[in-house]
């Protein structure tokens, strides 16, 4: 299935990375559903931008019969069920290593909204998705990263212990999946320039990490995008199960 005959899902669409992944479907014709949690101008603006083949859907992705009104929805709208599931949602989270919490105070509580958010959100879209996923034959559940669980340079426990699970379920997924033609994928980046959950980190913080990139430079949400594209492409239909770091080389995998 080419990318412009997908219905795409990417939840926490409305501004940031999301923005951006959103934005790199829809250029190659995909259709794409823009959700969002409390950013719904920035939702609707980015829809005003794209044109008819966006929808707005407002939905906590950590309640399940709302992601399963959204799901319905869409396929309602476009006349076609979502194909492909982008999890990028992320509870809410500033990547400020002087305002983190340490060994000594980290809190369950600072875990597991983590985890509820990242994990269990990637799980109620998943499963309210592979009905319609299974119906047409095939989909694309792509889950978004981090390379911290590869080199946790700053250690924000309960962040990178989220992401590390959301990566463990994207491999046992794969599996479970793979006889439905569903692939089920992971695209990993490390801090990029500039998100709004990146805002806080210092100036001296970019430049030491674009030293330490092969490519001298620090990744871009539209960069990153990009490489999302490849897991929708038709270019991809023999990998699952995969984590695909982008990073500029800074991690190898």
């Amino acid at each position: 299935m080419p990318i412009s005959e997908h219905v795409a899902l990417v939840t926490g669409g409305a501004r940031g990375l999301g923005a951006h992944i959103v934005r790199a479907i829809a250029a190659h014709g995909g259709r794409v559903v823009i959700n969002y949690r409390r950013s719904a101008d920035a939702a609707h603006a980015l829809a005003d931008e794209i044109g008819d083949s966006a929808l707005v859907f407002g939905a906590d992705v950590t309640d399940k019969d709302a992601v399963g009104v959204m799901i319905d929805a869409a396929a309602e709208h476009f006349g076609a069920p979502v194909t492909t599931v982008v999890n990028n949602a992320l509870p809410d989270y500033s990547f400020n290593g002087d305002g983190r919490s340490h060994a000594d105070n980290l809190t369950w509580t600072e875990l597991d909204a983590q985890l509820r958010g990242i994990v269990g959100g990637a799980l109620n879209t998943i499963q309210a998705a592979l009905p319609g996923m299974r119906a047409a034959g095939g989909g694309r559940m792509i889950n978004i990263g981090t390379n911290l669980v590869q080199n946790p340079v700053v250690p924000y426990h309960d962040y990178t212990a989220a992401k590390a699970a959301l990566l463990a379920l994207t491999r046992t997924l794969s599996h479970d999946l793979g006889p439905d033609g569903i692939t089920v994928n992971m695209v990993s980046g490390g801090l990029l320039r500039t998100t709004d959950a990146s805002a806080a980190t210092p100036d001296a913080v970019f430049d030491a990490i674009a030293a330490a990139t092969p490519l001298r430079s620090v990744t871009t949400p539209a960069e990153f995008a990009d490489a999302v594209l490849f897991f929708l492409s038709p270019w991809s239909r023999a990998v699952t199960g995969q984590n695909l770091v982008v990073d500029g080389g800074l991690v190898k995998n």
